[in-house]
């Protein structure tokens, strides 16, 4: 099959920019060895926000997250499996690496809200994406085995089976988590 020479600079361009975002990703790193209690899970990660412009803003990426509430690490990466940022974080220290910067925060919400567009509670996603929920707040049942109401989110648990968790928050800007987990500890 022979290309026009439109559309084989239009193949050439798409294959640099491909070389060249594959080029802009972390080093890997050894996964935090796990202490009793810790989790590795990883997967799926899709979040969406939705402002009351209508605007909705958000994305898609793999991830795989070890450790603890405590000290722990997020990294979430390209479909193509290139490493686009690592978030890591221990008592006092929390950091966020990309191809570009490595930058520091206050808090995880902080970081959150940085990397993914709104602030995501963390210490309660290590237990959400479990099915279960966080011990630290009180949380309400909804129908037996749907699923739980905490923190202002709504935890769907009628596709866990499948391996799908949906996390949901109404209040404005309302935003949108499906994690599908593909292995877990």
């Amino acid at each position: 099959m022979k290309l026009s020479p439109r559309l084989s600079r239009r193949w050439a361009s798409a294959c640099l920019a491909l070389c060249l975002s594959a080029c802009a990703n972390l080093a890997p790193k050894p996964a935090p060895s796990l202490n009793e209690g810790d989790v590795r899970l990883s997967g799926r990660l899709s979040v969406q926000v939705a402002g009351s412009s209508g605007r909705a803003s958000g994305g898609n990426a793999g991830f795989e997250l070890t450790g603890s509430p405590a000290a722990g690490q997020l990294e979430l990466s390209t479909p193509l499996g290139s490493l686009v940022a690592r978030a890591s974080w221990r008592e006092g220290d929390v950091m966020l690496q990309t191809p570009d910067s490595e930058r520091t925060f206050a808090t995880l919400d902080e970081l959150t809200r940085e990397l993914l567009g709104e602030a995501i509670p963390v210490a309660a996603l290590f237990d959400w994406l479990r099915g279960r929920p966080w011990p630290q707040a009180p949380s309400q049942d909804l129908n037996p085995g749907t699923g739980f109401e905490q923190l202002g989110w709504r935890i769907d648990l009628s596709k866990q089976g499948e391996g799908l968790i949906l996390a949901h928050r109404s209040s404005e800007p309302s935003v949108t988590l499906r994690a599908r987990i593909e292995s877990s500890n």
